[in-house]
């Protein structure tokens, strides 16, 4: 069950609660309202991910999707640095336009049809 942080209004007394995720997050004790108080989640970025082994990237990446992105771009950038280019961004862009155009206009639709 999650962990909630509450601060007393005046005292700044904190308090954690244990509640579900379904719950109401407030805790009131006393007629006194309490405020939630809000932390940065734990998470962990390993500064060391190969930039050129998928492997390396999905065992070590970690945290939220925006620190995924992040860590992604940084690879990218060793990898144009490296090569010139991004070989991996490159391949991608090319098989997506191979799948893309393959996909186009391959039969009529129904209103083509008629």
């Amino acid at each position: 069950m999650p962990e909630y942080i509450y601060e007393h209004p005046e005292t700044g007394e904190t308090v954690t609660v244990f509640q579900s995720i379904h719950e109401e997050h407030i805790y009131i004790i006393d007629g006194v309202t309490y405020n939630r108080v809000y932390t940065i989640p734990n998470t962990s970025i390993d500064t060391q991910i190969d930039p050129h082994s998928s492997k390396s990237f999905r065992e070590k990446a970690k945290g939220t999707i925006g620190d995924l992105w992040d860590q992604s771009a940084e690879a990218s950038a060793k990898r144009a640095e490296r090569h010139g280019t991004d070989p991996v961004k490159k391949q991608y862009y090319k098989d997506y336009a191979k799948n893309r155009s393959c996909l186009l206009y391959t039969s009529p639709s129904p209103r083509d049809r008629g």
